[in-house]
């Protein structure tokens, strides 16, 4: 479809953001925040049940929001995925289907789907360009909810083809900040190496044991960056294809654990379980799209593991991790 005038949202304008209790959505309300937007809806889990097509329906009915900004999702690491494969599809496909559908039924001015880079191919070139998906079979460990991202992006696409919505969407790689799930078991790779190296030095481990064998290479993206990236694109860019977010560097698992215990000081061994599943062997996306657009990321990674670190010590102060 033809590029559309792109009209930055009003301050005064009402905006959901779903899924507002997570690390993603709760980086964009303080980067909304920030930026002197006040009239956001927000509802929680138990509030609005995002899988059920009739309260969603209520819900766009009864608040009309003119912009909307999708963050909800379940969301875990490779164990979590594995455990929960058809969980992962569903609920994620229908959160997807019911806020976007809702959104287009009700006149939402503009929607941006907040998807994952585990989207693109296993084994596609590197860096990824957004045109890259679709070209070849997915990562099996999160086929899953990757599928699901991709038909949200998908529908968002197809909805302004048909209709003329102005629903968008951005992909980002590996995040990680304030507010992320540090579960023993179903945390993505940094929380859980975070979580794994303060245990061991509060318990003067030895020794540390890693998953896979740490080859891996793998792109970080603190959190509050992709937020101000989010309402970025939403004041700036139309558009059927996604967007790319992410910082273009990479490093190794091996890499970041050993950046993990520098951060939390912690002095003993690493040692790496080859049994275990690696993953994608690697994960970098192409930003170019982003940066010709007048955006780049501003959280260097050990600055970010910092302030993750942070939070993760007073989440535990809270909370019982």
């Amino acid at each position: 479809m033809g590029a559309k005038n792109i009209t930055p949202m009003d301050k005064d304008a009402k905006i959901y953001v779903s899924g507002h209790c997570g690390m993603v959505g709760s980086a964009i309300v303080r980067r909304l925040g920030k930026r002197g937007y006040h009239n956001l809806v927000l509802r929680t889990h138990k509030e609005l049940d995002l899988t059920r097509q009739d309260a969603v329906e209520t819900f766009f009915e009864t608040e009309k929001p003119e912009y909307v900004f999708h963050a909800a999702g379940k969301v875990g690491g490779i164990l979590a995925n594995a455990d929960a494969i058809a969980d992962f599809l569903y609920e994620n496909m229908m959160m997807a289907m019911n806020v976007m559908h809702s959104a287009w039924e009700n006149d939402v001015k503009k929607l941006e789907f907040l998807g994952s880079s585990c989207i693109y191919p296993r084994m596609a070139p590197q860096p990824i360009l957004e045109d890259s998906l679709l070209t070849s079979e997915l990562e099996k460990t999160n086929e899953g909810y990757a599928l699901a991202k991709i038909s949200g992006l998908k529908y968002g696409e197809f909805l302004n083809r048909q209709y003329g919505t102005d629903f968008i969407s951005v992909m980002p790689t590996n995040l990680y900040g304030p507010n992320d799930n540090y579960h023993q078991k179903y945390s993505h790779v940094l929380p859980a190496l975070i979580r794994k190296f303060h245990e061991a030095k509060e318990c003067g481990s030895k020794s540390v044991t890693c998953w896979g064998d740490g080859s891996p290479l793998r792109e970080f993206l603190y959190v509050d960056d992709l937020a101000d990236l989010c309402v970025f694109l939403m004041n700036n860019y139309s558009g059927d294809e996604t967007v790319n977010a992410g910082t273009g560097k990479e490093l190794t698992i091996r890499e970041l654990a050993d950046l993990v215990a520098k951060v939390i000081g912690y002095k003993g061994e690493v040692l790496w379980d080859a049994n275990k599943p690696n993953g994608t062997p690697r994960k970098l996306l192409d930003v170019s799209k982003a940066a010709k657009l007048g955006w780049t990321y501003k959280t260097e990674l050990e600055d970010g593991i910092r302030l993750t670190y942070q939070d993760f010590l007073n989440k535990k102060a809270r909370e019982r991790l």
